[in-house]
């Protein structure tokens, strides 16, 4: 994929740049490396009051960067403008919270291990490799940016080729703030350039939000070099809906939880169980209230969704989609590619699923949504633990019984009970089985990138 920013909405070039040269790269590293050097020895309280600029241009800059947004990657521009503004909260969290989640720990009982004192303290461990996607083309970036930079790391970002706009807006942002210059840097690579960068002996570690294939290669890598890596990767969240729930309210925010970002996100509802008691209620409201979003320019301050992102992405959705029909499944609402300019598909409904179907393993990373129908809570977990993802998932019932069986029961890295799953600075974020390893946001995320020294004293 060429370094390019390609408008989704009308299929042109908008801009295209040059990556940066193997040169340019190692310059880039060393200045990183240099004010690692500098941001290291500073105080909380001056990065805190850095952190708190940024976010303050951040918010001066809400219209031109949502613009960037919604013009490199199709998201609605009121989304868009509500992805911007969560950035600078999630910044001024960190700001206020990063002394407090990296105090010392003192033993209680020194004694105990034969010390006078002892305890534990974490130090930043110097440049952190960042590899994100274009789905969320600032909060991916910064959820890791505000807490690394807080812990006195530095980072380098190597994003999406198709978001270098929202990229080079992010590799002044900092520096503008008042961080060491270097501190936070964009690399303008291709995939093909990662390795090179993980494996420089300035670089520690490394995080990525993207696809399983991704994530195995940069972590293959970073096991090679002994080095830590968070991934955050697919989802095929479950969203399951019991007999007690109150339909109206959840079909609401099923239709918002499948197509949010154009149904571009990794915790995304995407399979929704339901309880046979209340299936065909569910599924009646549901399929009408997807067919009545409205889709169209992503500029345009109503639109509900905007196109995909990509010309493949919506040619893969539109396999999936077919693959699906061919072997039985039933389309509800949706189902095609609408003819008109630009990267749309229709914000689809499908029932009758079985496993031979490629949506019934696959993540679908567009505004389809899958239905099944159930008998019990059981059937109802056995579908939604039957993937190899396990980011999030979400539960419909009163029943305070249900509630905690299903919390307990479910594999993934979050449980929203009579909610959708959202990112929140305060709580930790990541998945299990094939959705990744470790966790940002909240104290895990800004702990993961630390060095948790044991300090013993006789």
């Amino acid at each position: 994929m060429p370094i390019a920013t390609l408008n989704p909405f009308t299929g042109q070039v908008e801009r295209t740049f040059d990556p940066h040269t193997d040169a340019e790269v190692d310059e880039r590293i060393a200045r990183a490396d240099a004010a690692f050097g500098e941001l290291r020895d500073t105080t909380f309280a001056q990065r805190g009051e850095w952190m708190r600029r940024a976010a303050d241009l951040l918010e001066a800059d809400v219209d031109e960067c949502a613009r960037l947004i919604t013009i490199e990657m199709g998201r609605p521009i009121a989304a868009a403008r509500a992805e911007v503004l969560k950035c600078a909260k999630g910044m001024r969290f960190y700001a206020e919270h990063a002394e407090g989640f990296l105090a010392p720990e003192t033993l209680a009982d020194p004694a105990a291990v034969n010390a006078s004192r002892a305890g534990t303290r974490y130090a930043p461990i110097g440049i952190v490799l960042a590899v994100m996607p274009w789905n969320y083309p600032l909060w991916q970036v910064l959820r890791f940016a505000a807490p690394a930079l807080m812990a006195g790391n530095v980072g380098l970002l190597k994003h999406a080729s198709n978001v270098p706009q929202s990229a080079l807006y992010l590799d002044t942002l900092f520096a503008r703030a008042g961080f060491p210059v270097g501190a936070f840097q964009t690399l303008l690579i291709p995939a093909s350039g990662v390795e090179r960068v993980l494996r420089d002996p300035r670089v520690k570690a490394a995080t990525l939000t993207g696809s399983e294939p991704a994530g195995r290669s940069l972590a293959s890598i970073a096991g090679s070099e002994v080095k830590h890596v968070v991934l955050e990767l697919g989802g095929s969240d479950p969203f399951v809906v019991m007999p007690s729930a109150d339909v109206e309210r959840a079909v609401g925010i099923a239709v918002t939880a499948r197509n949010q970002n154009n149904g571009q996100s990794c915790i995304a509802g995407k399979r929704f169980i339901v309880h046979a008691d209340v299936y065909d209620e569910f599924t009646r409201l549901f399929a009408e209230r997807v067919a009545a979003l409205k889709v169209g320019d992503p500029l345009d301050e109503s639109t509900e969704v905007g196109p995909l992102a990509t010309e493949s992405g919506r040619d893969e959705l539109e396999q999936q989609v077919a693959d699906a029909v061919a072997k039985g499944a039933t389309v509800l609402a949706g189902g095609t590619v609408p003819d008109r300019d630009g990267w749309f598909y229709e914000p689809t409904v499908l029932t009758g699923m079985t496993p031979e179907m490629r949506l019934h393993t696959e993540e679908a990373f567009g505004p389809v949504a899958t239905v099944y129908r159930v008998a019990d809570r059981e059937e109802a977990l056995a579908i939604a633990n039957g993937t190899t993802f396990g980011l999030s998932s979400a539960v419909w019932t009163t029943d305070p019984d249900e509630e905690e069986w299903f919390a307990d029961n479910l594999d993934a890295g979050a449980v929203f009970v009579n909610g959708m799953t959202v990112s929140f600075p305060e709580l930790p974020f990541g998945g299990v089985k094939n959705s990744g390893v470790g966790r940002e946001l909240a104290a895990a995320g800004i702990r993961e990138f630390c060095n948790l020294k044991t300090v013993w004293k006789a």
